[in-house]
């Protein structure tokens, strides 16, 4: 219930805001049916896995031995391989809405110290880190923070997608159902990795994002 409760759509984070790259991938002709819809959101949780996974993996295991100087390093680590303005934006308003939300509702010091650095600006305050340290503190699995993660990343584009695209909700859970198979193999491949082996490695995503910061019209903020 405690994953349930922190990755709900009812937990303020603000992710219907954004469409991780999905808004100009559709008005750019990339995505344009349930085919190319199901390519791209297993692209995204296939990058999401071996870059933000790790990050967040890695602060939930320094959360866990008390390290906090180990959080910064991951925390750092994540924001820097967002190569441009919206991905930051997208990750550390995110990160920033959850850890300062958890903060009160689990009135947890570990928490609360995380949610104090991220708003004086010492740590960037990364999503995937925020929900490493916020399941390590509730003394849930690392692996179910790992597929909290990879769920969200997958539903924020879907969620977005029934509002961009002619497509039912029923093609967008049927896409949910078939990207969820492949979560289980994506943790086995990063479970054993660290912060520099940590990548994010999608050009055409990177591409439309960047020129989503100048279009002329947007409903979605990345």
């Amino acid at each position: 219930m405690r994953v349930l409760q922190f990755t709900d759509s009812m937990f303020p984070v603000g992710a219907f805001a954004f469409s991780n790259a999905l808004e100009p991938a559709v008005q750019h002709g990339v995505v344009h049916d349930r085919t190319t819809l199901h390519e791209f959101v297993r692209t995204a949780t296939h990058v999401a896995a071996g870059g933000d996974g790790i990050g967040l993996l890695e602060s939930h295991r320094a959360t866990r031995a008390g390290d906090a100087d180990r959080v910064r390093r991951a925390d750092d680590a994540v924001y820097a391989r967002k190569l441009n303005e919206e991905m930051r934006t997208m990750t550390t308003r995110m990160g920033r809405k959850l850890v300062e939300g958890a903060a009160v509702v689990v009135a947890d010091p570990v928490l609360t110290r995380h949610a104090e650095e991220v708003s004086a600006g010492t740590a960037p305050g990364t999503y995937p880190v925020a929900a490493g340290v916020l399941f390590a503190v509730l003394g849930l699995p690392e692996q179910a923070a790992f597929a909290a993660h990879q769920y969200g990343t997958a539903t924020m584009i879907l969620g977005a997608a029934v509002r961009l695209m002619p497509i039912h909700h029923l093609d967008a859970q049927t896409v949910l159902f078939a990207v969820n198979d492949a979560a289980q193999r994506h943790y086995e491949r990063v479970a054993a990795a660290t912060i520099e082996d940590m990548s994010s490695f999608a050009p055409v995503t990177d591409v439309l994002a960047a020129a989503h910061v100048r279009a002329q019209v947007r409903m979605f903020i990345n």
